[in-house]
C-alpha cells in the first residue's frame, strides 16, 4: 500500500475523502491521511525516511517547508511557497497546485483583469493568489496586511500596493487569504471584510476551505454577491495533487464524485 499525507496546523477530512475517494473508484491500493505535526523537520524526515509518496502542505508551513526538500517546482520557485511534496525514492521535489487553482477559477469565473483588488493576507497562499492575480493580467491590487515586511514585500514583488489596514476605498474584487472564518480556530465567527466592503465588491473571494460557508460567503450570498469558495480552491488543488503522486488524471465525473463525496460530511 502507498500512503500519501497532509501537513497542517487544523487538519480536515476535506483532502482525505477526496483522495481516497478517488483510490477507491480507481482500485488504487493507495490510503491518504491527515497529521498535524508537533515538529515540521521531524515530519518531513518522516516523509523521506518512510517512503511516503506524497505530502500535501498547508497554513502555517508552507514556506517552512522549503528549507527541507530537495528541489523546488517552477510553480513553488516562483512564488517562494509550496503546497505539495512528491517523494520519488527518497528525493523530495516541491510543487505548489495552490496557484493553479486560483488561476484556473479567476479564469472560469471570468473575473474582469480590469477589476480593483484587496487581497487580505500576506502567507504562503496570499503569495499564490497575488502571483496568478498578475499573471491574469491584474493591474489595480493592494496587499493589505498588518505585517509590514511580509506585506510589504509581497505587494513590491509583483508591483502592487500595500497598506496594513482597510482604511481606504472598497474594490471590485475582495479576497480573504487568511485563517478568519476558519473551522477550529479562533476566528471562526469572524467575518474577513466589513459588511460595507462586501456590498461594495463585485465579486468576493474566500480561500477558506472549511467551512465551505464561510461567514464572508454567507454574507457575500446574502448580498447577492457573485461568490469563489475555498471549497472550489480544494477540489482544483487536490485534483493537480492527486495526479502529481499517481501519475493519473481521474475523468471529470470521477472528480464531480469525489467532490461531492468530500463535501458530504
Amino acid at each position: 500500500m502507498t500512503l500519501c499525507i497532509s501537513l497542517s496546523a487544523r487538519p480536515s477530512n476535506n483532502g482525505t475523502r477526496f483522495h481516497n475517494h478517488l483510490y477507491e473508484q480507481l482500485d488504487l491500493n493507495w490510503i491518504y491521511k491527515a497529521f498535524a505535526p508537533t515538529n515540521l523537520e521531524q515530519a518531513i524526515a518522516g516523509v523521506r525516511g518512510l517512503g511516503i509518496r506524497g505530502c500535501a502542505v498547508s497554513m502555517p508551513y508552507k514556506e517552512d517547508v522549503i528549507a527541507l526538500v530537495d528541489e523546488m517546482d517552477p510553480s513553488a520557485q516562483a512564488i517562494d511557497s509550496v503546497n505539495t511534496i512528491v517523494n520519488t525514492d527518497g528525493h523530495l521535489k516541491a510543487y505548489n497546485t495552490d496557484y493553479t487553482a486560483i488561476e484556473q477559477l479567476l479564469a472560469s469565473n471570468e473575473v474582469p483583469a480590469s477589476y480593483s483588488v484587496l487581497v487580505q493576507g500576506a502567507g504562503g497562499m496570499a503569495k499564490a493568489t497575488v502571483a496568478a492575480l498578475r499573471d491574469a493580467g491584474f493591474t489595480d491590487v493592494t496587499v493589505l496586511a498588518r505585517n509590514e515586511t511580509t506585506g510589504h514585500a509581497l505587494a513590491d514583488q509583483y508591483g502592487f500596493q500595500w497598506r496594513p489596514e482597510l482604511d481606504g476605498g472598497p474594490a471590485d474584487l475582495i479576497i480573504n487569504v487568511t485563517p478568519l472564518g476558519m473551522a477550529g480556530g479562533p476566528d471562526v465567527d469572524t467575518l474577513a471584510f466589513p459588511q460595507e466592503t462586501i456590498d461594495a465588491a463585485r465579486v468576493v473571494f474566500d480561500v477558506v476551505a472549511l467551512p465551505a460557508e464561510t461567514p464572508l460567503i454567507k454574507a457575500a450570498r446574502a448580498a447577492g454577491k457573485p461568490v469563489i469558495t475555498g471549497a472550489e480552491v480544494a477540489t482544483i488543488q487536490a485534483l493537480e495533487q492527486f495526479v502529481l503522486y499517481t501519475g493519473v488524471r481521474p475523468t471529470p465525473e470521477q472528480v464531480r464524485a469525489a467532490e461531492e463525496f468530500m463535501r458530504a460530511q
